[in-house]
């Protein structure tokens, strides 16, 4: 019995430290990934119940890829509900300025502001069973009802549209429909869109898994 529990603690001392604490490891050949999963944490600290990606960790990380030479490329994996909306934006627009060769791989979902965390990269991969939910910006709590408050909605979420659209391949009218969209969600507003029809849009580049993200990314790199 006591040589099983220092097995398992040596087991888990083998373990990278920034594996525990960001979810993000880096591979024998230079391939640095990260994993945004959960709800994204922003201003506001979430529950400990609550699986999160702090964006706080994430922005210096970033930094720090883009400037290690040994670092030769990103796979960012995204299983995402969304979350603060400002703090998503604030590291999609990092992902898309970074002059690595970047790679985005939705798994499960990449909903809400998960969106242009996913368009972000310069390649972007989604699963065939993997879904993402396209819907215009919502805040919880209270609301002030004064113009003001909605023209900020509304120029958050014109900020939003531009940016997927200069970093995919759907169309504006196309993309501000689906968010729209009332028949699709049943207490909302909204589109849900699988893998392919993600595609089909010009929203994410291709259908694959890891295999073809690896595979893109080492392509990248060679050129």
């Amino acid at each position: 019995m006591a040589q099983e529990e220092n097995k398992n603690e040596q087991n888990a001392g083998d373990v990278p430290e920034e594996l525990l604490k960001t979810g993000s490891v880096t591979g024998d050949n230079a391939i640095q990934c990260l994993t945004v999963i959960g709800q994204i944490e922003g201003h506001y600290i979430l529950g400990d119940n609550q699986k999160a990606t702090k964006y706080e960790h994430l922005i210096p990380m970033l930094v720090a890829i883009e400037q290690n030479p040994e670092v030769e490329g990103v796979l960012i994996i995204l299983n995402t509900m969304g979350g603060d909306v400002e703090a998503g934006l604030a590291l999609a627009e990092m992902i898309a300025s970074m002059k690595k060769p970047t790679v985005s791989l939705v798994l499960g979902g990449g909903h809400s502001i998960g969106v242009p965390l996913a368009v972000a990269a310069k390649r972007s991969f989604i699963v065939p069973s993997a879904t993402m939910t396209l819907h215009p910006v919502r805040i919880s709590g209270v609301v002030i009802g004064a113009p003001q408050t909605y023209r900020y909605f509304r120029d958050m979420q014109d900020r939003i549209v531009d940016f997927i659209c200069r970093n995919s391949k759907i169309e504006k009218e196309k993309l501000s429909f689906l968010m729209m969209r009332p028949d699709e969600l049943s207490t909302d507003i909204g589109s849900i869109v699988d893998g392919r029809e993600a595609v089909s849009l010009g929203l994410i580049d291709e259908v694959g898994g890891l295999d073809r993200a690896l595979e893109a990314l080492r392509e990248m790199k060679n050129e």
